[in-house]
């Protein structure tokens, strides 16, 4: 199957959780974090996100940097990565950040028995993905965004995306910013969630790429490791 190259970037804490039990975001990186997300971002040719994500923390996915917004401009022509919802029953709301700000395209990809009057007012705002029956068909939504020419895909959760796409080997590399600081809780979301592997025979192996100090944390590099 042809599919974009596609990343994780996720932070989380000391033990391992990406938010609070409540589901609140929480600064857990620092500025030299932030700048290379940025770079990140002005990278991609799409950033993508689950609809829990949206609802929790209502992101812009905006590249930040002036500079690099102009650069990417220059290169790509727009400032800002297409940016993409994985949105099986079509909850986006209408005032989400990511239509406010920022100019480029915007995807949300719904299921067959998203509500129509829903997907129907998302599409005056978006370009709109059906895949799957009873929520986003990943693989077939993977290979249409190729064929859209978004070659490289920068994933920003959540903990159930995540799951779902590590799972079904739609994943090339994860970086993890580790913060100096503890969460617990054990219903707050972790780097994945989903209903997990039954023993490590089925677990998905990593390959260490690199390991450096940032800010108050570690950043690790991951390649997923070919079966």
């Amino acid at each position: 199957m042809m599919r974009p190259y596609t990343f994780i970037n996720a932070a989380m804490s000391a033990d391992g959780k990406i938010s609070t039990y409540k589901r609140k975001q929480v600064r857990i990186s620092g500025a030299n974090d932030f700048e290379r997300v940025d770079h990140l971002r002005a990278g991609a040719d799409a950033v993508m996100v689950g609809i829990g994500t949206v609802l929790a923390d209502d992101p812009s996915l905006t590249v930040k940097s002036g500079d690099l917004r102009r650069n990417r401009k220059e290169r790509n022509g727009c400032e800002n990565p297409a940016r993409i919802v994985v949105d099986s029953m079509a909850r986006t709301p209408l005032d989400a950040d990511i239509f406010k700000k920022g100019e480029g395209e915007r995807i949300i990809a719904v299921s067959e028995t998203a509500p129509a009057d829903r997907v129907e007012k998302l599409r005056e705002k978006a370009r709109i993905i059906t895949a799957g029956r009873d929520r986003v068909d990943l693989v077939a939504l993977m290979s249409g965004l190729k064929e859209f020419g978004i070659d490289t895909l920068m994933v920003e959760g959540g903990a159930t995306l995540n799951w779902s796409l590590i799972s079904q080997g739609l994943v090339d590399e994860v970086f993890t910013y580790i913060g100096a600081l503890f969460l617990g809780g054990k219903d707050a979301p972790t780097l994945l969630d989903g209903e997990g592997f039954a023993d490590n025979t089925d677990a998905v192996g990593l390959e260490l790429v690199s390991m450096e100090q940032m800010d108050n944390g570690v950043l690790i590099r991951w390649r997923i490791a070919k079966p």
